[in-house]
């Protein structure tokens, strides 16, 4: 399976539980050259101040564990 779509997988998988607190999470870009992924954080998320602990906490931990490949995730 294609990185990119490993990376798009694993969202699916984070965003049900960041939908039930109102927000959301899209898939944007991947970086193969820097193992960036950039994702668009939505709703409730967009403008939570703990946004930034959920990207690396949650999302950037979980993508690293599921595809080596990441090494970080960011918002845009």
């Amino acid at each position: 399976m294609e990185i990119k779509e490993k990376i798009k997988n694993t969202l699916s998988k984070i965003r049900p539980s960041l939908q039930a607190d109102g927000g959301d999470i899209q898939f944007v870009a991947w970086d193969e050259e820097s193992g960036v992924v950039q994702v668009q954080l939505s709703g409730m998320c967009a403008g939570c101040p703990l946004a930034q602990v959920t990207l690396k906490e949650v999302v950037e931990t979980e993508l690293k564990k599921e595809v080596p490949e990441v090494k970080s995730v960011e918002s845009v």
